[in-house]
């Protein structure tokens, strides 16, 4: 008990208690920490992607930069809770046998080293900026992620470098790493490169202006010399290139070539109707805006050249090498684009056209019943005896029209209207004044056309687009359509036209006349849907043409009867001391191509024809005959040909095959909702009696004409542009072909050959996509530009021009080049055929600019006089350069004289608001 109480007092003596606010906290520095979490993973990243070590390859070849294929590689990590990028960007180069194997030494430099040096891909056209300014063919760059603040301030900037830093040193890779810092569009980037014993820092400097010590070559080489800080003496020689670019804006000798086509002299009347079946193209402005010269003296050292704030040896004339490159207009207006997206827009509107332009001519006479309009093809109706023709019917069907509606209120002016219906129809102006001739015309426009054209490849492209040939009335209408959208009122003038269409379709159905610009027989299931309708129609007007044929032989078969009956008995052709009604009917002449059914009421409307079948009025005929001819025998029909020597049962006949009814004609619609229909029947007895039924039934004309009348007429604006769209984009391709073939350009070539395959793939759904069709509008569009920025520079280099003459070939690879490719070089400097063009450009353009006179022999060889307008100050050829570029290069040893001769880079370009320094230093560090 005694020892107990000892012992608590001797606790409590050596160890007081503590507050409890003053307990002792324990750290564990075992944990790593954020920072060291986030150079972990830079180095994960860097294993992943086997980037240790120095992999030793082939100098780069010579514009390989800009040619060759880069490659990139992304992966976020991040930083407590701030997100990284890291990216590595190399270019894929292809190692011969036997190469890349070998062991590199153990003492070289790390590749980007070598490529500090390299001279062989100096200021590449299009390539990523380190790439231009470093010369690097891999690097890995580390930027903040996505919708992450820039890193601005100092410390963190630091961080980031300590932490690449220490990475490239745990894991040995020697691919120079970069951080992106400060703002995103000013591109700066800090870094680090290192090797076995060596060390080369990434530098930059970004200032808005030129500081005036440092605006030409003299200052700049102070700097490079200063920041190298060589111990030795004399220097090594510096190596130094210089690239000099120039901007031409102002084309005061070449104007824009293409001139908009003068559409009010178009639709005027004065001028064929022919002309509406070619689509406007080209640019309306001049798809290229800028004209970029690099002069570019690639080995200069110092001592040979002097450019300093007082003089300058630099002369753009004098450069060893030149080289162009184009801008091209943003977005520039082109016609057939224009034409396309203004038609392509149709298709979303809702308007129906009784909504656009008011209640149609049917409704307004009171046929508000769609069902009366079945009574209009058995009712007995008066037709006018005197000749009938388009021209008269187009004339009536635009005086109902304006019955109810102001001339002035119709979008489409007369004039307009006329020439777009000659052009529809031009058989409105053939003369119909005998049948023979009538038949033998309609024959020929509906077979028109050249036999070499309909076999070219081009003229087929509707079977692959589902549209219609290009000699058929549904790809003139959807020129018209067209060409009045854009030019004459938009959706109204298109509700207007295809009012006027459905007139035309319904009065030739009424009057047997064929439609124009059809091919005969059934639908053609390739082409599209609407002009598988209006193939229909035609079936219908031929069926009907047939079925009044058949029933006028009849009637003249019962009529010479009759007559001979007459003739026989002494009749003289009266009955009772009158005319009977058939020799009076028979005394008519028939106007050629004119319904029978139509004369029915001429002699009153008590007498009424019934519509009898083929098939019955054959029997008739046949029974008429027996009864009259007594022992006259028929002669048998329905006969196709003898079934080899087959015979009838009990006689010496011979078996016939029988001649079978041809399937009714249907469009692709009706045969879709007729395989519906028979699927759904299923498999029962019933079923397939009505399946029989139906796949046996004949087409009927009257019921199946009024459905092709009626479907057009239900027809809205936008759903009429959703079935010509395929024409549209099928006359769009064939247009840019044979503007394509002129300018004989590769990339338009391919360009269109994938907009076609990509247009066909969409077309041939039921149901396209009209989103993916936009997209083919806009491939056609870029083709269009492509091709105006061929004839735009073709202009500007006067090719095609006799006083070219030798130098013609190779002003055109020159131009398809820039067309081609981000930048040309141009063969003979200053003095070569393009080279001299473009000394003349820039000249004039001078002159323009300050305001001087012209003289025919511009540049260095012109006058005195020429050169001294305005106070006698001479004019210079060339603008001030736009952007300077100057590259410094040299191998001196650092920080030390004993220490290796490394590789040194300054990189400097100058614009008028830009001021970049990027350097890249090395340095030994086996001994410091």
């Amino acid at each position: 008990m005694i020892l107990t109480m000892f012992r608590k007092y001797w606790m409590l003596t050596l160890f007081p208690l503590q507050p409890e606010s003053e307990v002792f906290e324990i750290t564990d520095f075992t944990t790593a920490s954020e920072w060291e979490r986030f150079v972990s993973r830079v180095e994960e990243v860097l294993n992943d992607w086997k980037l240790i070590g120095n992999n030793s390859s082939k100098p780069p070849e010579k514009g390989e930069y800009t040619s060759g294929t880069w490659e990139e590689k992304t992966q976020d990590i991040n930083f407590a809770d701030f997100k990284f990028s890291v990216t590595h960007h190399c270019l894929k180069q292809e190692s011969e046998e036997g190469e890349g194997k070998e062991e590199p030494e153990e003492d070289a430099f790390p590749t980007a080293m070598q490529d500090l040096l390299c001279m062989n891909n100096d200021f590449p056209p299009r390539a990523h900026c380190l790439v231009r300014w470093y010369g690097m063919r891999e690097f890995v760059v580390i930027s903040p992620g996505a919708n992450c603040e820039a890193i601005i301030s100092e410390s963190k900037c630091n961080l980031l470098l300590s932490s690449i830093s220490i990475s490239l040193a745990n894991t040995g890779c020697q691919v120079p790493m970069f951080v992106q810092i400060q703002q995103k569009w000013r591109r700066m980037y800090h870094g680090e490169c290192q090797g076995l014993g060596v060390r080369t820092d990434f530098e930059m400097v970004h200032l808005r202006k030129v500081p005036s010590q440092y605006n030409h070559l003299s200052g700049l080489l102070d700097i490079f010399k200063s920041k190298i800080g060589c111990p030795l003496t004399p220097l090594p020689p510096i190596n130094i290139a210089i690239r000099f670019t120039y901007v031409l804006q102002d084309w005061q000798q070449y104007s824009w070539p293409q001139q908009p086509p003068d559409f009010d002299a178009l639709l005027g009347g004065e001028v064929g109707g022919v002309e509406f079946g070619k689509l406007p193209f080209g640019a309306c402005e001049d798809p290229i805006s800028e004209l970029h010269l690099a002069t570019t003296w690639p080995h200069l050292t110092e001592g040979i050249v002097v450019d300093n704030d007082v003089y300058s040896d630099l002369d753009p004339l004098q450069a060893p090498h030149w080289s162009v490159r184009v801008r091209k207009a943003d977005s520039p207006t082109c016609l057939l684009g224009d034409f396309l997206t203004e038609f392509f827009k149709l298709c979303s509107k809702k308007e129906s056209t009784e909504e656009i332009l008011g209640r149609g001519p049917v409704e307004e006479e009171g046929k508000d019943d769609i069902s009366h309009a079945l009574s209009k093809l058995t009712e007995p109706t008066a037709v006018p005896i005197p000749k009938l023709s388009v021209s008269n019917m187009v004339h009536s069907a635009r005086k109902r029209i304006r019955r109810h509606r102001r001339v002035d209120e119709s979008p489409l002016s007369n004039d307009v209207l006329n020439s777009i219906l000659l052009y529809l129809f031009p058989d409105a102006a053939v003369d119909k004044s005998s049948s023979e001739n009538s038949e033998t015309k309609a024959s020929q426009l509906n077979t028109d056309g050249k036999p070499e054209e309909k076999e070219s490849d081009d003229y087929n492209l509707y079977n692959q687009l589902k549209s219609a040939p290009s000699d058929s009335l549904t790809y003139r209408l959807a020129l018209c359509v067209c060409l009045v959208n854009f030019y004459h009122g938009g959706v109204r003038a298109v509700a207007h036209l295809w009012q006027e269409f459905v007139l035309e379709m319904r009065y030739r159905w009424e009057n047997n006349y064929l439609v124009y610009g059809l091919a005969s027989g059934p639908p053609d299931l390739r082409c599209c849907l609407l002009h598988q309708k209006l193939q229909m129609l035609n079936c219908c007007i031929e069926r009907k043409r047939a079925r009044d044929d058949g029933r006028k032989t009849a009637e003249g078969g019962k009529e010479r009867e009759r007559g001979r009956e007459r003739k026989v008995s002494g009749s003289t052709g009266t009955e009772n001391g009158r005319l009977g009604p058939e020799s009076a009917e028979m005394g008519r002449e028939v106007s050629p191509g004119k319904s029978w059914d139509s004369w029915s009421d001429s002699e009153g409307e008590d007498e009424f024809f019934e519509c009898l079948s083929d098939t019955e009025e054959m029997k008739e005929a046949a029974s008429t005959d027996g009864e009259k001819g007594g022992a006259k025998v028929a002669k048998p029909e329905g006969r196709l040909h003898p079934h080899g020597k087959l015979t009838l049962l009990n006689s010496q006949e011979p078996l016939y095959i029988p001649v079978t009814q041809e399937p009714a004609p249907m469009t692709e619609d009706l045969l879709e909702e007729q395989s519906e229909v028979l699927a759904k029947l299923g498999t029962s007895a019933e079923g397939a009696h009505l399946r029989a039924r139906m796949q046996s039934a004949c087409l009927l004309s009257d019921m199946e004409s009024f459905k092709v009348l009626h479907y057009l007429a239900v027809q809205k604006p936008a759903d009429l542009t959703r079935h010509l769209l395929p024409c549209i984009l099928h006359a769009a391709i064939l247009k840019e072909k044979e503007e394509e073939s002129v300018e004989d350009i590769l990339s338009a070539r391919k360009a269109i050959q994938q907009a076609t395959s990509h247009a066909s793939k969409l077309l041939r759904h039921p149901s396209p996509d009209y989103k993916k069709l936009e997209d083919v509008i806009t491939q056609l569009i870029a083709v269009e530009t492509v091709i105006a920025r061929s004839r735009s520079l073709k202009a500007k280099f006067g090719i095609g021009k006799a006083e070219q003459g030798d130098n013609a070939e190779d002003l055109e690879r020159f131009v398809s080049s820039l067309l081609e490719e981000p930048e040309v070089s141009v063969i003979g400097a200053g003095r070569g055929p393009a080279g001299s063009i473009i000394h003349k450009l820039f000249v004039s353009a001078q002159r323009a600019a300050l305001l001087a006179p012209l003289d025919e022999d511009t540049g260095r060889g012109g006058g005195a006089d020429d050169k001294k307008p305005m106070g006698g100050a001479s004019v210079p050829d060339f603008p001030p350069p736009a952007g300077r570029e100057i590259l410094l290069r040299t191998c001196v040893p650092r920080p030390a004289p004993y220490s290796k001769a490394l590789p040194q880079r300054l990189f400097c370009v100058l614009m008028r608001e830009d001021f970049r320094l990027a350097g890249a230093f090395s340095s030994d560090t086996s001994f410091f």
